[in-house]
């Protein structure tokens, strides 16, 4: 039987860690294995503390200081023992029990990745910035890389552990969001997209990604798609 590894990183999330835990861990996949690593990118607000009371078949991996989104996946990445990957953010702006659909695509042989796209949906607009941000994001993408892609910085990325062959990932911020699609692109690996449900949540409840994380995605997609 195949194998999931769910990827979670975390930063400061204390309020939101232990439902995001529980409901991943509710999930029964009837063709899959599973397994859950946290990955802790130096949170210093108490969510460390919440960790050791977690389950066993929870794996967790301490970062001393925080290094950034990018650089707990990879951290996770390097402890997946899984075919398949997929990205949990820990906010619960994403929906856990959404990952069993976002599977099917891989298993069904249709896809070595997909995305979860916010913006095919009927989902709560959040910050009107964020959101004309995100479109002009994926439009960019889109012709630049000759696809058709809705929502590329999405939390939700799952795939085979396989393309990772095929990539090299460097970057440790938010960064990766967009590096990990272009270096996807440019090998020619096709972005399966499915709607997905969303959940905005505000600069006051945690929010932490800003507009310059999206400046620095518009760059880095016309950097690696003009250079090796």
């Amino acid at each position: 039987m195949a194998k999931l590894s769910i990827i979670v990183p975390v930063y400061n999330e204390r309020n939101y860690i232990q439902e995001t835990i529980r409901r991943l861990q509710e999930i029964n996949f009837n063709n899959l294995d599973k397994e859950i690593i946290i990955v802790d990118d130096g949170s210093t607000d108490g969510t460390r503390e919440l960790l050791v009371n977690l389950p066993s078949e929870c794996s967790i991996v301490l970062h001393e200081y925080n290094r950034g989104k990018g650089a707990a996946i990879k951290t996770g990445l390097i402890h997946a023992t899984g075919e398949i990957i997929a990205i949990q953010d820990a906010d619960l702006e994403y929906h856990p029990k959404e990952i069993i659909k976002l599977v099917q695509p891989i298993l069904n042989g249709q896809a070595f990745v997909v995305y979860g796209s916010r913006m095919t949906g009927h989902n709560p607009v959040g910050y009107q910035l964020y959101y004309f941000g995100n479109k002009l994001i994926s439009l960019l993408a889109s012709v630049l890389y000759g696809c058709r892609l809705t929502d590329i910085e999405t939390g939700y990325k799952i795939f085979t552990k396989d393309v990772l062959n095929k990539i090299k990932l460097d970057l440790n911020d938010f960064g990766f969001e967009a590096e990990f699609t272009a270096k996807l692109l440019k090998n020619k690996i096709k972005i399966v997209e499915v709607p997905i449900s969303y959940s905005p949540r505000h600069f006051a409840e945690g929010k932490k990604i800003g507009p310059k994380d999206g400046f620095q995605a518009l760059w880095l997609l016309i950097k690696y798609r003009f250079t090796k």
